[in-house]
């Protein structure tokens, strides 16, 4: 696990966001996994101001709540639109179908659609209580892409972009920690103090079911980018690893 930190979160955007343009210039027909929330806006802002070439790409996103159809203002469907596939256009997008008769069904169609594909960079944030995408603590570490039943943290934490939390889904369908560890390359950011004990465990601790984000050990390929905040649980740890902040492997630009 490569770990880099930067001083501010604009900064470790940045540097993830250069990591992902790298590989997306430098192969054809490949498969970008995305995420969606709070942590990728500002990457995909960058995407649309740099009016990077994805014609070539193919996403697959991570998850989508259940029974909320592509068209709900909330539905990451329509998330994946506003702030992205409008101004840049994508060779294919892919998310789960929340809205599917189905959720089961769907969600093992997702998962088929996803390993066919294989998808070579894999983006990822990671939440409070560790879960990535929307495997909740708890989730087996060997799971595929199935339904799931949202923690009320998970839920408080998603309120913000709804009116109430009544109207924040209970299940979502998600890609397992299986399904995301077979990503050839990882790229996981966290910023904002919030997540500094999330950090902090996925970093230091074994791999437990109990913080989802530790799987992530095991991985060949994983890059963590920081800003110092999220890294404050864990920077004795980083030091003793020998870490090296990442400004002195990018040069951050305004």
């Amino acid at each position: 696990m490569n770990v880099l930190v930067a001083k501010t979160a604009n900064d470790a955007e940045r540097i993830a966001y250069t990591l992902i343009k790298e590989r997306i210039s430098g192969k054809h027909d490949f498969v970008l996994g995305l995420a969606t929330g709070s942590t990728p806006v500002g990457m995909y802002q960058m995407f649309k101001q740099d009016a990077l070439d994805c014609s070539h790409v193919t996403s697959v996103n991570l998850d989508e709540y259940i029974g909320l159809s592509p068209e709900h203002p909330q539905s990451y469907n329509r998330f994946m639109k506003d702030r992205l596939f409008d101004e840049v256009p994508f060779k294919q997008s892919h998310l789960p179908q929340g809205d599917a008769p189905d959720p089961e069904v769907e969600a093992s169609r997702y998962e088929e659609l996803v390993r066919t594909l294989g998808v070579d960079l894999q983006l990822l944030g990671i939440g409070e209580n560790g879960h990535i995408a929307f495997n909740e603590p708890g989730t087996a570490l060997d799971a595929k892409t199935h339904v799931t039943e949202l923690t009320e943290s998970t839920r408080e934490a998603n309120r913000r972009f709804f009116d109430r939390l009544e109207d924040v889904p209970t299940h979502a369908i998600t890609m397992g920690l299986d399904t995301i560890m077979n990503a050839r390359e990882i790229v996981l950011v966290a910023t904002g103090e919030r997540k500094a004990e999330a950090v902090q465990h996925m970093i230091e601790s074994v791999p437990t079911v109990d913080w989802p984000a530790t799987i992530l050990q095991a991985h060949p390929g994983v890059t963590v980018v920081l800003d110092e905040a999220a890294a404050s649980h864990c920077a004795e740890s980083l030091q003793a690893r020998g870490q090296e902040a990442a400004t002195r492997f990018f040069t951050i630009r305004d």
